[in-house]
């Protein structure tokens, strides 16, 4: 069952992680997936061979196939899995856990825990169960999963990519929710382009206001008026 979570959190996610990825593939050779499906081996019924992830991000592939949206990630013939994967579980995240290996019959569905971790073999794989606002990494240690500690933050750490993820309350499109999020290594919140926007238009604004006040102090100072909107870079007409 899906939720009204879902949607926002895949796009916070990739939105907020969009510099940080700019950094790291300047020549843009990566690929984020939202709600779609990985192919990892070829079976009737196709739905056995596939897992539809949440959220997933692929370091080394193009965003495209030959110029072509994706329909879904094929393993088998793009040979990289997805570095992260990230799972928005409605219900108690028994699915999400579910070890069940691959049984003889090729038309057994094994457990998407066992599938990341034995098939696919993504390194990061998160599990976030929404109503209860647990979140729960592992790493791929070895060939299997081992949970990663949060830090004295009580984030995630992901070192390769110098980043961490962990929870936050707050409101975005107009849902009062606890988030999955990114940080940095440092502890500073990945901020989404609006967050950005907002947060360079109260400096301007701050800015602004700032040599407004200066304005009688300056003149009281005896510099004319033009000398004061030079100095300050305002307009004459906001010298009173």
């Amino acid at each position: 069952m899906k939720n009204f979570q879902e949607h926002p959190q895949s796009i916070l996610l990739t939105d907020s992680l969009g510099v940080r990825l700019q950094a790291l593939h300047p020549e843009g050779d990566y690929a984020i997936g939202q709600d779609c499906g990985i192919d990892w081996r070829s079976v009737d019924p196709p739905e056995h061979g596939a897992e539809a992830i949440d959220w997933f991000y692929v370091p080394g592939v193009p965003p495209n196939l030959g110029g072509k949206i994706r329909r879904s990630y094929v393993l088998w013939q793009e040979l990289l899995a997805p570095y992260i994967a990230l799972e928005f579980a409605s219900g108690d995240g028994s699915e999400e856990k579910d070890t069940t290996p691959l049984r003889g019959d090729r038309r057994s569905k094994p457990g998407k825990f066992w599938v990341y971790e034995q098939i696919i073999r993504i390194p990061y794989y998160g599990i976030y169960i929404i109503e209860q606002q647990q979140l729960e990494l592992y790493h791929l240690v070895n060939g299997y999963y081992q949970p990663v500690p949060t830090n004295a933050r009580g984030h995630y750490p992901i070192q390769r990519l110098e980043i961490e993820l962990g929870t936050w309350q707050g409101s975005y499109q107009n849902q009062q929710q606890t988030w999955m999020r990114w940080w940095d290594s440092e502890g500073n919140l990945l901020l989404t382009g609006a967050e950005r926007a907002d947060q360079e238009q109260q400096r301007a604004d701050q800015e602004y206001e700032a040599r407004q006040a200066a304005i009688p102090r300056l003149l009281a100072m005896g510099l004319p008026p033009a000398q004061v909107a030079e100095a300050l870079d305002l307009p004459l007409s906001a010298i009173a």
